[in-house]
């Protein structure tokens, strides 16, 4: 702590001892409100013209004068006021506690009439005040504010409390889980639950945090992703299911990834990737008006336009545009590779065929994609999960949603439901894990299983909610729309 702060903290560890001293417990446990403050500026006229007398509650953040009068500011969580405090309505030794014992940072109950002054400030008039927690350190306003993002991202509370629009991005992001719940409430889903803890981290390729169980001696893994649990339950029955699911990847950390996320994941019985692209068409523009009031938003200059319908693109049309490579000329890895080695992909010893299509997926084609468009019909050595397309079974009905220099915003295919097929593809993944891949797939014998029992012709969606915040807040880091992000230590 800097040395200011440290003086300051010991005047207000003696400013705590003389509170006790004079008998005032410096934290109650009951409060009292008659309203918000944002209500009491919402009803501002007439509770002045009646007389009404309020009592609100909130942290002080300012404090202005002195003699037998003096200006404040307090806040709570929905609005901030002024207050006036005078020695005459106060009484002398409230007045004289308040000027030698109260801070910028303290939580007070102040009780009052409201009147106008004459520089046309709104102002609580107040008659009693009461102290409801003694702060123990100075604001970060003290320190004209708080910038250092390192700090601000370790320290969150002292974001919120000194850049009021950090919490104007929180909320939007509860308002986004909102809409989404309300969404697919409306279309029928059902919000469930799957265990965190897994014995098979699967349903996504990403390698995954490890962990032991002390009492069953076994070591489980947390969760990359949801998706084999929620087929399950369509297995069992249940035709329309989502959860608004944490997820955990031991990755690396840049703007566009976190060690934990959120996403939203939900499976269709009954439908495949060209339902799931008409549902997306729905819900991202309700979403977007909901939290943007429109539906064209800026993100890093660029103006992104959620009206549908999206354009759609193969992956290998995609590559043929921005890339000047078409797959189906390169049959085979040494021949993919040299092609990816001359347009500038670098391409490593252990990278199989189905590796060096996506570095140059992501390399050449995804930063230029600014409005939403679904990239269609991946690979299958790209989606060991999805089923494959009729007419040509190298490819898999598969789709990406791009958006705002390429972000993969949404991941989503027709489900493979074919046991045999399943446990081919799971087999191929684990020759992968053999040859250094650590992202491959596990077999699932249970989940094969769950498909040998019979699982409906499904679609499944994954959607990323932190990205989805940023593009929406035009944040351009996830650190930024996660509200505890992963740091490391200092």
């Amino acid at each position: 702590m800097p040395e200011k702060s440290l003086e300051e903290s010991a005047i207000r560890l003696e400013k705590l001892r003389n509170i006790i001293a004079a008998g005032v417990d410096p934290y109650p446990s009951t409060s009292k409100r008659s309203q918000t403050i944002a209500k009491v500026l919402a009803d501002f006229g007439k509770l002045a013209e009646t007389g009404a007398e309020v009592t609100i509650v909130g942290r002080l953040k300012s404090v202005r004068g002195h003699g037998g009068a003096c200006f404040a500011d307090l806040e709570d969580g929905t609005q901030k006021i002024q207050l006036h405090l005078k020695r005459d309505l106060l009484g002398a030794s409230s007045f004289d506690f308040f000027q030698a014992n109260i801070d910028h940072g303290d939580f007070l109950q102040v009780a009052g009439k409201l009147f106008v002054t004459k520089m046309g400030e709104k102002t609580v008039e107040a008659s009693a005040f009461s102290l409801l927690t003694k702060a123990m350190r100075p604001l970060p306003a003290k320190w004209h504010g708080l910038s250092d993002v390192e700090v601000r991202y370790r320290k969150r509370y002292l974001d919120l409390i000194a850049n009021p629009e950090v919490r104007g991005i929180f909320r939007k992001r509860s308002l986004i889980v909102q809409t989404i719940r309300e969404f697919f409430a409306r279309e029928g889903f059902m919000e469930v639950e799957t265990p965190i803890l897994q014995p098979i981290a699967g349903g996504a390729s990403a390698q995954p945090f490890i962990t032991h169980h002390n009492a069953l001696d076994i070591d489980l893994y947390l969760r990359i992703a949801p998706e084999l649990y929620l087929k399950r339950l369509v297995a069992g029955g249940f035709e329309r299911v989502f959860e608004i699911a944490r997820c955990f990847r031991n990755e690396g950390i840049d703007h566009l990834h976190n060690p934990e996320f959120t996403q939203i994941e939900f499976y269709q019985a009954y439908a495949d990737y060209n339902d799931l692209m008409a549902l997306t068409e729905r819900l991202l523009p309700e979403i977007v008006d909901k939290v943007c009031s429109g539906l064209t938003v800026t993100y890093d200059q660029k103006t992104i336009d959620f009206r549908p319908p999206y354009p759609r693109i193969s992956f290998r049309d995609v590559l043929i545009e921005y890339g000047g490579i078409d797959l189906e000329k390169y049959p085979d890895r040494a021949s993919l590779a040299q092609a990816a080695d001359q347009a500038g992909v670098r391409v490593e010893d252990s990278d199989d065929r189905g590796k060096i299509m996506d570095n140059l997926f992501k390399k050449l084609a995804r930063p230029k994609i600014v409005n939403p468009t679904f990239v269609i019909n991946h690979p299958i050595e790209l989606s060991p999960l999805a089923k494959k397309l009729r007419r040509d079974e190298r490819y898999v009905e598969r789709f990406q949603l791009l958006v705002g220099n390429g972000i993969e915003l949404i991941n989503a295919f027709s489900e493979l439901n074919d046991p045999i097929d399943q446990r081919a593809r799971f087999m191929e993944q684990e020759r992968l894990r053999e040859k250094g891949d650590v992202e491959a797939q596990r077999v699932d014998d249970d989940f094969i299983e769950a498909l040998e029992v019979g699982m409906p012709p499904t679609a499944g969606f994954g959607m990323g909610i932190d990205r989805l915040t940023s593009l929406l807040t035009n944040s351009h880091s996830l650190k930024e729309v996660i509200l505890f992000p992963t740091m490391r230590p200092e």
